[in-house]
C-alpha cells in the first residue's frame, strides 16, 4: 500500500546560528602611529523561526527535510567592520501546529494563524570587538568577546486540524458518507470498520455563499483514550474544533448509551473538550420508519440538539446544516471560542507512553547531525591573534 501523503507528526533537528567573535585588532599605520583599537563586533547568529502558512495542510514537506540550520554570524574585522548577521531559518508549518521537545516531551509553542511567526531557537549574539572596551585608563585593550554559542533542539511537530465542526462517532457511523454528501470532499467509503484511516476536511456550503469547515476523523472505539484502536492518535484533531457533532447509527440498540461512551472517551482524553457545544445526529434513518423514529426520540439525550438524518437519501441534511450554523454563530459559542483561544493549555507529553507514541508514528529513530562548522575551536574563546597592518 502506498504511503499516505497526510503527515501530522514529524520529528526534526533544529539549530540556530552562533554569534561571530569580536575582532581584537590595533590600528597601526605609517602616518597614524597612535591609531588605537579598531576591532569590529561579530555578527548575530540566525534564529530558527516557525511561520504559519495556510497553503500547507500537512507536515509532509518536513518529513524529508529533517535538519533545519540557521547561518552563523560572521566575525568582526579591522577598521571597526561589523560581522555579517546570519540568515534566519524559517520553517513553514500549517496552522494548528504544536511543538514539543522530543527529549523531554515538554510543550514548547504552537502556531495558530497564517503569517504568525514564533522564534523556536534564538541565534547567538555577536561578540564585542576591542574597540568597545577602550577607556581612558586602558586605551589599547588586547581582548574581545567571543560570540554566544548556538542553540539546538530535536522537536516533535504535531498538527491539530483547524475546523469549525468535528465529527465524533464509532466506526461505520456514517461520518465519511455525511462529509461526502455535504461537501465536495471524497473520503473513502466502504462497509467495514476503520475505512477512514486519516482525517479529512470538507467545506460545507450554506445559504448566501456562507460556509463552514467540517473535519472527519477515524472512528473512536471504547478505550480509545487509553490507546485502543486509532482514536488516541487522531483525537487531537478535534481539540481545536468549536463544535462537536456526535454521530450514532439509528439501528443502534441504545443511542444514549453510545453517546455517553463517546462523551466519556473525550472526557478521559481532555476534559476541556466537554466545554464545546455539541450536537447529536442519528444516522442511517433511511432504514427506519416514522413510527420507529418517534420512539427513538424518547431515548435521546435531552441536553443537546438532536436531528435524524440520512446522508444517502438527504433526509434531514438541511435541518442539520441549519442547527450547525445556529450553534456555530450562537453568542455563547463565540464567547467560548475566545476564552478557549486565550486559555488553551497544551499538556506535556506523558513520558510513560511517549516512547510508544514515537514508535507508533515511526519517529523513534535518533536524528544525528554533525557539522564541521559547529565544532567550536577553543581558540575562539581564549586566543586572539594580533594583527599589524603596516603599510
Amino acid at each position: 500500500m502506498a504511503e499516505s501523503n497526510f503527515v501530522d507528526y514529524v520529528k526534526i533537528y533544529c539549530r540556530s546560528g552562533k554569534g561571530g567573535k569580536g575582532s581584537m585588532h590595533l590600528r597601526h599605520v605609517k602616518y597614524n602611529p597612535n591609531g588605537g583599537p579598531d576591532g569590529g563586533d561579530g555578527g548575530n547568529g540566525g534564529s530558527v523561526i516557525l511561520r504559519g502558512n495556510r497553503n500547507y495542510w500537512t507536515l509532509l514537506h518536513l518529513r524529508y527535510d529533517r535538519h533545519v540550520r540557521a547561518e552563523h554570524g560572521g566575525n568582526g574585522g579591522r577598521d571597526k567592520c561589523h560581522g555579517t548577521n546570519g540568515k534566519h531559518a524559517y520553517i513553514e508549518v500549517p496552522c494548528g501546529t504544536v511543538v514539543y521537545n522530543a527529549e523531554t516531551g515538554k510543550y514548547v509553542c504552537d502556531v495558530t494563524y497564517d503569517g504568525q511567526e514564533v522564534v523556536l531557537l534564538k541565534g547567538g549574539r555577536g561578540g564585542l570587538g576591542n574597540f568597545q572596551f577602550r577607556t581612558a585608563t586602558n586605551q589599547a585593550p588586547r581582548y574581545a568577546q567571543p560570540g554566544e554559542p548556538m542553540q539546538e533542539m530535536t522537536v516533535i511537530l504535531e498538527l491539530k486540524l483547524l475546523a469549525d465542526v468535528g465529527l465524533v462517532g464509532f466506526p461505520n457511523a456514517g461520518k465519511s458518507t455525511l462529509v461526502s454528501a455535504l461537501s465536495n470532499a471524497k473520503p473513502k467509503i466502504a462497509n467495514y470498520p476503520f475505512t477512514t484511516m486519516e482525517p479529512s476536511l470538507g467545506i460545507v456550503g450554506y445559504h448566501d455563499n456562507k460556509s463552514f469547515v467540517m473535519a472527519d476523523i477515524p472512528g473512536i472505539i471504547e478505550g480509545a483514550s487509553e490507546g485502543k484502536g486509532l482514536g488516541l492518535r487522531f483525537l487531537r484533531h478535534i481539540e481545536r474544533n468549536s463544535l462537536l457533532l456526535f454521530m450514532v447509527p439509528g439501528d443502534t440498540d441504545d443511542i444514549k448509551k453510545e453517546y455517553e461512551i463517546l462523551l466519556n472517551e473525550l472526557r478521559n482524553f481532555n476534559p476541556e473538550m466537554l466545554d464545546k457545544h455539541r450536537v447529536l445526529a442519528v444516522t442511517k434513518c433511511d432504514l427506519l420508519d416514522d413510527e420507529l423514529i418517534e420512539m427513538l426520540k424518547e431515548t435521546t439525550p435531552d441536553d443537546i440538539p438532536v436531528v435524524f438524518i440520512s446522508a444517502v437519501t438527504g433526509q434531514g441534511l438541511n435541518e442539520l446544516k441549519d442547527i450547525l450554523w445556529k450553534e456555530l454563530n450562537s453568542e455563547s459559542n463565540k464567547i467560548q471560542g475566545v476564552i478557549a483561544e486565550d486559555t488553551l493549555v497544551h499538556r506535556d507529553k506523558d513520558m510513560s507512553r511517549f516512547a510508544a507514541e514515537l514508535a507508533d508514528e515511526g519517529e523513534d529513530d535518533d536524528i544525528e547531525y554533525i557539522d564541521e562548522e559547529d565544532i567550536e575551536d577553543i581558540e575562539d574563546f581564549e586566543d586572539f591573534e594580533y594583527e599589524d597592518d603596516e603599510q
